[in-house]
């Protein structure tokens, strides 16, 4: 068994959220200690993901992770019941990588669905989307970065509300400033994160939903800067990002 942490998804070389990576092809159902978030890479190269409070369909950033484990090359993935492909590159000193999400389902929730998470949230009501890559989340934006980094969400309300909706958690997003970068927080109570570091997969589900190709800072909240890049081409989505081992 191979076991290490990569920092998924850095930001200029620094940051990046840890994932615990583990490759062996018995595959036991539990979260390692340390980390948000377990990978375990089988034969295939199979993926599954686990946190604290459970297994999920999918995990961006634990893909990323494991792409970058794998090394240079392009693999075909699988997870969550589908096959996908997905590719790692020497990027300097570190490893990027990249892979195909899947489709990606958007819809406008309705007020009694959305409400009790915005309240949770300290958010106004405003255009959220519900979007779904292996789990809904809802997708939350805001006027400016200062307003992003001044939320303080009621934990447990919001667990309570996600729950209740059967969403993931949420993704508050403001659009991108002069330099072309947007930011976000991603919050998923539901699945024992209070809030995410990186999540690729939101940033996957935003570029769906604008129809374009984005560049998402995230995890300045939590002291860990993380940068995650969705790109959009004809309804085809690639997300990844750097990492280090």
């Amino acid at each position: 068994m191979t076991a290490v942490i990569v920092h998924a998804c850095l930001r200029d070389g620094h940051g990046g959220s840890p994932t615990t990576v583990v490759v062996d092809e018995d595959v036991p159902p539990a979260a390692a200690p340390g980390t948000s978030h377990t990978v375990w890479v089988g034969a295939g190269p199979a993926l599954r993901f686990f946190t604290a409070t459970g297994e999920l369909p999918a995990c961006g950033h634990g893909t990323v992770a494991a792409l970058a484990v794998l090394g240079p090359g392009e693999y075909t993935l699988r997870a969550g019941g589908r096959t996908f492909g997905g590719r790692a590159w020497a990027d300097g000193e570190l490893v990027a990588a990249a892979f195909d999400p899947g489709p990606v389902t958007l819809r406008e929730p309705g007020p009694a669905e959305v409400a009790p998470v915005l309240a949770a949230l300290g958010v106004g009501p405003g255009p959220a989307v519900v979007a779904s890559v292996g789990r809904a989340r809802l997708l939350v934006p805001v006027a400016t970065r200062a307003e992003l980094f001044a939320l303080a969400p009621d934990r447990a309300a919001l667990r309570a509300a996600t729950d209740a909706a059967g969403l993931l958690g949420c993704y508050v997003y403001c659009e991108p400033a002069s330099d072309g970068r947007a930011a976000a927080r991603m919050f998923a109570p539901s699945i024992g994160v209070p809030e995410d570091i990186a999540n690729a997969n939101s940033t996957a589900c935003l570029a769906a939903a604008r129809r374009g190709s984005v560049t998402v800072d995230m995890g300045d909240a939590l002291g860990e800067p993380a940068t995650i890049t969705a790109t959009f081409d004809n309804g085809r989505i690639e997300v990844g990002g750097a990492c280090r081992t």
